[in-house]
């Protein structure tokens, strides 16, 4: 794998009233990629002496992340030092209106939900014990760190539109005690979370592993046959009519962009799409929630029993099973046998009748184009300069796809 290259940025700043200011010097970032707003926040308060606020990506070297030089907007509010109002460079940048422009990523965007957050706490009868911290920014999220009186943190998370039903769900997961992030309050697209303790357990044994496996089965078993309650959040419907026609009509629309070899492959898919639905329908797996990017760094935990479910934003309605892939992908391969047969056996106990085993055969290449669909529903609702954090992977899951059709064909 080649090596990642360093992040340099360069900060355009601007004002909360849309006023530019003009550009810093370049600095060098601490982490290569390029959503991580709280190393440039640092190297920018290091280096110049001023506190920033990130509000979305402008310009990029790599035409797609992590690393090289990239550009971004941010918003400064204190006055600037004379040394470095002495070192802005014109930026030549026209901040342009963007319908597709989160509100987070305007000026002013940040002072509106750390105002909201700062209500919320009060209301909940929490004190705030330091300044707010950026952690990430992107098209996909703003987070904050909040720091509370007594040492604890409170999250600011602020999401798009089309991951606002992530609030509505974790507020469902709380209400039955789930292990989920406790929700302190929410507005629509912004959620207030309390503090997870322990650490992203990207590096999981396999014996925690499993545990997370059986954990999410029996979330998502308590939840099978209450389609209404969660279609009410909001979530997408990932059941076998909407899935299907969902991915026949991206198929469709990509496959001009397409190699010639990949597109046969996925006509053929498609064109069988009715049947594998139908034989997946029989294999007596219930519906429920999909977590929708569920791995091992999406848990959170102390290596012991508590573990944490995070991200909600891609969840949605259908085969529980389509969560498989995401896990095993996310885990060591050397440990995707004991990961497999622990699911499927979990669904088997769950429900005696049912096939997982085949049903989670059959849902694979599904899995690949379900991810081309997420993906293709991020670039269709983001600004334009910050599609290239996407760009690649449509076609990417759709030649997944391909390959794990074409493995079938000749399995």
């Amino acid at each position: 794998m080649p090596a990642i290259p360093a992040r340099r940025a360069t900060l355009v700043l601007c004002r909360p009233s849309v006023e530019v200011l003009g550009r810093l010097p370049e600095v060098k970032i601490a982490t290569p990629w390029w959503q991580d707003a709280g190393p440039v926040v640092d190297a920018v308060r290091e280096s110049f002496g001023i506190d920033v606020a990130l509000l979305r990506l402008l310009e990029s070297q790599r035409k797609h992340p992590p690393g090289g030089w990239v550009t971004y907007l941010a918003e400064v509010r204190a006055e600037l030092p004379p040394g470095v109002a002495a070192q802005l460079e014109p930026a030549n940048v026209v901040l342009d209106e963007q319908p597709l422009r989160h509100p987070y990523a305007r000026p002013g965007g940040p002072d509106a939900d750390l105002a909201w957050a700062e209500t919320a706490l009060a209301e909940a009868g929490l004190v705030r014990g330091g300044a707010a911290r950026q952690i990430r920014t992107w098209n996909l999220s703003r987070i904050w760190q909040l720091p509370l009186a007594g040492g604890s943190s409170a999250w600011l998370k602020v999401v798009p539109p089309f991951f606002a039903h992530e609030g509505a769900m974790l507020a469902l997961l709380n209400a039955g005690d789930a292990p989920v992030p406790h929700l302190i309050a929410r507005d629509g697209p912004r959620l207030l979370l309390a503090d997870v303790s322990g650490e992203d357990r990207y590096d999981a044994p396999p014996a925690e592993l499993l545990r997370m496996v059986f954990a999410l089965v029996h979330l998502q078993a308590a939840w099978a046959g209450r389609d209404a309650e969660l279609l009410a959040t909001g979530m997408p419907d990932w059941r076998s009519p909407r899935l299907a026609e969902a991915i026949s009509g991206l198929v469709a629309s990509e496959g001009a962009t397409l190699a010639d070899d990949t597109r046969s492959s996925l006509d053929r898919f498609v064109d069988a799409l009715p049947a594998r639905f139908a034989a997946v329908d029989a294999c007596g797996v219930p519906t429920t929630f999909v977590h929708g990017d569920f791995h091992p760094g999406n848990v959170r935990g102390d290596g012991g029993s508590l573990q944490v479910l995070l991200d909600w934003g891609d969840c949605g309605l259908g085969n529980p099973l389509l969560d498989l892939p995401a896990f095993l992908r996310g885990s060591p391969p050397s440990h995707a046998g004991r990961i497999w047969d622990a699911w499927t056996g979990a669904w088997l106990r769950r429900e005696p009748s049912s096939d997982p085993a085949r049903a989670a055969a059959l849902l694979a290449p599904v899995a690949a184009a379900r991810q081309a669909l997420i993906y293709s529903r991020f670039v269709a609702n983001i600004e334009p300069a910050e599609r290239r954090y996407h760009d690649l992977d449509v076609p990417r899951w759709l030649k997944r796809t391909a390959q794990l059709v074409d493995r079938e064909t000749l399995a």
